[in-house]
């Protein structure tokens, strides 16, 4: 799912059949980007900066290599602009559809995932 942060609106719904990691079904819709694009990710999209060269992701610690002050409060930015985000999908798991086992025609699934977002971006836009 590609969101603008500023506006909080989805630009863009992936679906695939079954599981599947998040940036394999990232490289599996061929969704693309401009290059200068600034692209935020959570942890499921590391690796993705040799795709996208303005890619951000969290920093992740290690056994041997502990994150340093300096990562630990990158990590801490990034998690606050996440955080719209993350709201913005709490707006579309409000539907049973996108929350439980879904239960219908797997080829219905996709169709209803857009017409979820479509109203979600309706009613983001309505909102003062």
């Amino acid at each position: 799912m590609v969101i603008n942060v500023a506006t909080h609106m989805i630009m863009c719904v992936a679906t695939a059949f079954g599981s599947m990691h998040d940036l394999s079904l990232y490289r599996h819709s061929k969704v693309r980007l401009h290059r200068e694009t600034a692209l935020i990710g959570d942890a499921g999209y590391q690796g993705i900066w040799a795709e996208h060269g303005h890619s951000i992701t969290p920093h992740k610690a290690s056994k041997n290599r502990p994150l340093s002050a300096a990562e630990r409060h990158e990590n801490r930015v990034l998690t606050s602009t996440r955080l719209r985000v993350e709201h913005v999908i709490r707006q579309l798991k409000i539907f049973r559809v996108l929350k439980e086992i879904y239960r219908h025609r797997r080829r219905r699934f996709a169709l209803r995932a857009h017409l979820i977002a479509a109203l979600c971006n309706h009613s983001s836009a309505t909102l003062p």
